[in-house]
């Protein structure tokens, strides 16, 4: 690639103008290969849906569960839900750029170049980076963008192409949510310029968000900054010591010593721990029932809610989650239609939004139990009678 001979066209992902902007360059340019900001997965989907292949879009809701990736799904859904809603408001698809240029490409039998990281990569390299409270502030900010959007109030969509903004758009997300925003942003921009550079012909024109622009244009201007390709693919677990995993699993270590030093004391136990399943039962069970559960879900989350409270590595909501998703098939449509939701009432119909619900509500039950009632009824007076009190 010849850096002379590169165009790069920043886009606004959900504008029509920016689909008529790369079709006309291609035309007009008719380079050697055009790069576009997909990868492999993404170009595949939006190849099959544009020649009409309908899939099986059904989500399997267990394996998300049973892969520990439900926090990688919500904060995808939420992302996704996000963009198709800017690209409802314009009546404009989010991707119809993309979609522009390999028409443009296969109308003139223009090569392809793919140089986008596969979202999932990119999606776990920022929530291994991210803290708790990072990662609640970075949600608590979407979805205060999501209800928080006045329908009333116009988008202009091409001021998001404006340098100026995206500065200061960019420094907001900068300190708001740093760790986001260097996998998000940063890393990606060194991916998209190293790929850039890989291709072989002189001639390009890459198509890439907006927001990318400046950070690309940085980077190829001095390559020996950009870090190895492999390095910006690879995962890897997050380091440093898991307090909060730690302090949550001294909670149940501590009931089970209790238990046990009573029981040794001599201390006839049988009835408290009848008393700890059954409060831990009863509030699984109301927790996923008042999240709006099936019957069958909830008592799934209050069986198992004794046994989750003991073990540190379990939660009764995924038990009672994976149990809803039996009978709530979710399916990509799911996904898509929450850039629909007026209302209360339709977020409820959403099968995304009523098996997370179910999660949180049958986990939000146990905890309550956990910390608050299973110490006062049960453990408290246990440690009384061990220790004179």
């Amino acid at each position: 690639m010849k850096r002379e001979c590169l165009t790069i066209i920043g886009t606004a992902h959900v504008s029509s103008q920016s689909v008529d902007e790369v079709k006309d360059a291609i035309y007009e340019q008719h380079p050697d290969v055009v790069a576009i900001e997909l990868d492999q997965g993404r170009y595949i989907r939006l190849k099959k849906e544009m020649m009409g292949i309908e899939e099986d879009d059904t989500i399997s809701v267990t394996q998300i569960i049973k892969e520990n990736k439900v926090g990688l799904f919500l904060t995808t859904t939420l992302l996704g839900y996000f963009q198709s809603k800017v690209g409802a408001d314009v009546d404009v698809k989010p991707g119809s750029e993309m979609v522009g240029a390999i028409e443009a490409c296969e109308d003139l039998e223009i090569p392809i170049a793919l140089i986008d990281r596969e979202i999932g990569t990119t999606l776990q390299r920022a929530l291994n980076k991210m803290g708790f409270m990072e990662k609640a502030k970075f949600v608590y900010g979407l979805i205060a963008s999501i209800f928080g959007m006045d329908d009333d109030d116009e988008i202009d969509i091409e001021d998001l192409k404006n340098p100026d903004n995206l500065d200061d758009l960019m420094e907001m997300f900068k300190d708001e949510a740093p760790s986001v925003h260097e996998v998000l942003v940063h890393e990606r921009d060194a991916y998209l310029a190293g790929k850039i550079l890989q291709i072989p012909q002189d001639h390009v024109i890459a198509v890439v968000g907006a927001g990318h622009k400046p950070g690309i244009e940085k980077f190829l201007d001095n390559p020996e900054t950009l870090p190895p390709i492999h390095e910006l693919e690879s995962i890897e677990n997050k380091g440093g010591i898991p307090w909060t995993k730690i302090i949550l699993a001294l909670i149940p270590i501590t009931f089970v010593v209790i238990f046990f030093l009573a029981y040794i004391n001599g201390i006839n136990i049988t009835g408290n721990i009848y008393e700890f399943i059954a409060i831990s039962m009863i509030m699984g069970f109301v927790g996923s029932i008042l999240s709006g559960s099936k019957i069958q879900s909830a008592i799934v989350g209050g069986v198992v809610a004794p046994l989750t409270i003991i073990h540190p590595l379990l939660a009764a909501g995924w038990f009672s989650g994976l149990t809803e998703a039996k009978f709530r098939k979710v399916r990509k449509r799911d996904i898509q239609s929450l850039a629909n939701i007026e209302s209360f009432k339709d977020l409820w119909h959403n099968n995304i939004f009523r098996i997370l619900l179910v999660v949180i509500g049958t986990n939000l039950g146990v905890s309550i139990a956990t910390l608050v009632i299973l110490p006062s009824q049960v453990f408290i007076p246990l440690f009384m009678k061990l220790f004179g009190g």
